[in-house]
């Protein structure tokens, strides 16, 4: 095969992997029930006057399923992790004891879960964007590619093809397990 159409198919397929990855990062900050360090993976902390994420300045810790528990690493930064909590807006009432922030994680509502599911479809959607932009740009560098006959070019772009159904499937399975998770009570 053709160097140039090589590399084209070798990018095409980083991007489209690129995609899944982000989609599996997303889905990992999108909650299902069970309290997880990750949950707060996007609070960032007003940590001496620049934003911080919050496993930098303190140990997050989930002691049972329901409940998660920081440490701050130092004792003056409770009041700062607590308004980076409530910053993020991710529905959790966090209590200081003094020492530690616990935060009980509420069972979700059906209308909570139903929710989550469309913000994961959302996200998968995304994915599959990303995937077939992929796509587009690889057919029009394959267009573009001089002195390639035009049987190379065309069993490139029915490479493309079969390498974008095959990540597109990966995100409608990735979303399919997300959404059993969600919505398993």
């Amino acid at each position: 095969m053709n160097e140039d159409i090589q590399f084209i198919l070798d990018t095409a397929n980083e991007a489209m992997d690129n995609a899944i990855k982000h989609l599996e990062k997303q889905f990992v900050n999108i909650r299902a029930g069970k309290a997880s360090p990750s949950m707060l993976g996007s609070v960032m902390v007003d940590y001496y006057g620049s934003q911080t994420p919050l496993n930098q300045v303190a140990n997050v810790n989930t002691p049972d399923g329901r409940t998660i528990t920081v440490q701050p690493w130092e004792k003056n930064m409770l009041q700062e992790i607590e308004r980076g909590i409530a910053y993020a807006n991710l529905g959790f009432n966090p209590m200081n004891n003094g020492e530690t922030i616990i935060i009980n994680v509420p069972p979700l509502t059906e209308e909570r879960r139903r929710d989550l599911a469309k913000q994961a479809k959302s996200e998968a959607e995304e994915a599959k964007i990303s995937i077939r932009s992929a796509r587009k740009d690889a057919n029009n560098d394959i267009k573009k590619s001089d002195d390639v006959s035009e049987d190379l070019k065309a069993n490139a772009e029915i490479d493309v093809q079969q390498m974008t159904d095959s990540y597109v499937k990966k995100v409608d399975d990735l979303f399919d397990n997300k959404e059993k998770e969600i919505m398993t009570v």
